[in-house]
């Protein structure tokens, strides 16, 4: 079978100020998203699955309809809400706000995906080898394979951004080319000619070349009954922390260093750039035109 895009789309982007994954980068105001969708046809995928917000569903819709892709690739949506997938008997706590992150957001797909998939976030541009390997890795997969698990890795170094702190996933790798492990970061710059993360007990340095993940991970179907095990878990014993997230890396951590699956990380040439911060928005449009001009993109993506 082919393999499967899951698209997450439902955050907003706070920091950012608006429904970024919308905002047009390309000439013909194509969307980041537009850029990862073509990557992934032409890498051999069967199909793009949305997790959007119900309250900008119609809006979303509008945009990233399925004409729009040429009927090159088939599209379906699923929504997450805060009260999405959560065990029987749980109540959201009171005061809680917002979902419960990248992983939460991935378990509304678990209805429609029934074969390998990659999982990306809207907001960030991979970059046409990285879903190519991607691409490769889970399409060479046998049939029925469970816990062999892929993520792309790129050095942090060329992941940050000059206008604030980034969050990433910080790897560990053994000699085979396995993930060891997974830390997530959330405020990761550059000071003073060097890279730190920031946590509460104050900065600590980062290697320029430290592996680090941007959300683009491979998984067998497999994924979705530890998530569901795992997040039925987790919001329980968090129930008193209403900020509490789910992240990808959490339960990629778990599994890995539980011996119930192996990740394998996979290099590119391509180079990670997005859209954190409104700042950012020049620096990401003429690296589109770069590319564009090098021959890596048609000029309109979808011929509009």
């Amino acid at each position: 079978m082919k393999p499967t895009l899951l698209v997450l789309a439902a955050g907003m982007g706070s920091r950012y100020g608006s429904l970024k994954q919308m905002d047009g980068i390309g000439p013909n105001r194509e969307a980041i998203i537009d850029y990862s969708i073509y990557d992934a046809i032409r890498a051999g995928f069967g199909k793009v699955v949305f997790v959007i917000r119900p309250d900008f569903a119609a809006e979303f819709k509008e945009v990233f309809h399925a004409g729009r892709f040429g009927h090159r690739i088939g599209v379906e949506y699923v929504f997450q809400e805060l009260g999405s997938a959560l065990p029987e008997g749980f109540s959201v706590p009171a005061g809680r706000e917002k979902p419960w992150g990248t992983n939460h957001a991935l378990l509304m797909g678990a209805p429609v995906i029934a074969e390998p998939f990659a999982v990306i976030n809207a907001d960030d541009f991979y970059g046409q080898d990285a879903i190519a390997r991607m691409g490769e890795y889970l399409a060479s997969l046998p049939a029925g394979s469970e816990g062999e698990y892929a993520m792309v890795g790129y050095e942090v170094c060329k992941t940050l951004s000059e206008n604030g702190t980034v969050s990433r996933g910080v790897c560990t790798i053994d000699g085979q080319g396995y993930l060891q492990s997974i830390v997530e970061r959330t405020k990761i710059e550059r000071q003073n000619g060097r890279i730190v993360y920031i946590e509460e007990d104050g900065t600590h340095p980062l290697a320029e070349d430290t592996p680090v993940s941007m959300n683009l991970f491979g998984f067998t179907p497999d994924y979705f009954r530890h998530s569901a095990e795992f997040f039925h878990r987790f919001v329980r014993e968090t129930e008193g922390n209403l900020k509490a997230e789910f992240f990808i890396p959490l339960l990629v951590n778990l599994l890995v260093s539980g011996g119930q699956a192996r990740l394998k990380v996979l290099h590119t040439t391509s180079e990670w750039f997005g859209v954190t911060y409104k700042e950012d928005r020049p620096g990401t449009v003429q690296r589109v035109l770069d590319l564009i001009a090098a021959g890596v993109y048609p000029r309109s993506l979808w011929g509009e």
